[in-house]
């Protein structure tokens, strides 16, 4: 299918778009408070539409699920919060270090050491400019949202040889609005009394989580996975966009240049990636 890619690259859109619209509504309902709407919204809609049979379950795919849930809220909690310290463009490119430093354990190839070389100086190039362009708190945030993204693709992995269909996708996402329950309630409460902020919400779910996962399904039935692999590592690029045009983010030439470095490695160990599993799907604000 020709289009199949314009899916993908409309998913990356549409997540780094969420993000800068999540980041709209923080001083509203801040950071916990607008992931645990997304959260909750996303299971209700693939709850609606999915309908998981849970009763025939495995111990083993309860389990998955249930860790999917937690690696995955984790990630996108420290992504908001992360988010609320720094530029967009920065939080993904720094988070992507994690799914990077997943592929690159993955393989033996002598020549995957020049992507880790150039991930690893654009990372130290956003190190560099720490408490001038890069809020250090929110690096440290990025940096540890990384490392949940590498337990998310794991656990994603083997919750889509446990789980039958999308039913496991519902279930995480229940779990991970559970987890983020105690630290959201508050905020997400405050912004729920004001229904102007209520189609923000939505649009925030929506892009962030519900189009984009849908999206993602469609291509990966038609597209090889070196293929999406490389079109998902765009998502720095487009976070940089995302962060200039909706929150007038504008990076230095040093912040950039990172982004371009973490991307091109992104692409580069995604390429000989044919067969393997996608490990740079989520690199997501």
């Amino acid at each position: 299918m020709k289009t199949t890619p314009l899916l993908v690259l409309s998913s990356v859109a549409c997540a780094q778009t969420g993000g800068a619209v999540a980041r709209t509504l923080f001083d509203a309902g801040g950071p916990t408070g607008v992931l645990l709407t997304r959260l909750a919204l996303a299971a209700l809609v693939f709850a609606i539409v999915v309908r998981p049979s849970v009763r025939s379950w495995t111990r083993a795919a309860w389990r998955a699920t249930a860790l999917l849930g937690v690696f995955s809220a984790s990630l996108n909690l420290l992504s908001y919060l992360a988010l609320s310290m720094a530029p967009q463009g920065i939080v993904v490119t720094a988070s992507f270090a994690g799914p990077l430093v997943l592929s690159l354990l993955q393989t033996r190839r002598p020549a995957d050491l020049i992507w880790a070389l150039t991930a690893g100086t654009g990372v130290l190039l956003l190190g560099l400019r720490a408490g001038s362009e890069v809020p250090p708190a929110g690096l440290l945030l990025a940096l540890a949202a990384g490392g949940c993204g590498a337990g998310y693709i794991v656990f994603s992995a083997r919750v889509g040889q446990v789980v039958p269909g999308l039913g496991g996708l519902a279930v995480s996402f229940a779990v991970g609005a559970l987890m983020v329950l105690p630290f959201g309630a508050a905020g997400a409460g405050e912004a729920l009394r004001h229904p102007g902020l209520i189609p923000g919400l939505v649009a925030v779910a929506v892009l962030s989580s519900i189009i984009p996962y849908a999206l993602e399904l469609i291509s990966l039935r038609s597209l090889p996975t070196r293929v999406f692999s490389v079109l998902m590592s765009l998502q720095p690029a487009a976070a940089v966009i995302a962060g200039l045009l909706i929150l007038d983010q504008r990076l230095g030439p040093i912040p950039i240049a990172a982004s371009v470095l973490v991307t091109a490695a992104s692409v580069g160990v995604a390429r000989p990636r044919a067969d393997r599993h996608v490990a740079l799907t989520r690199g997501r604000g």
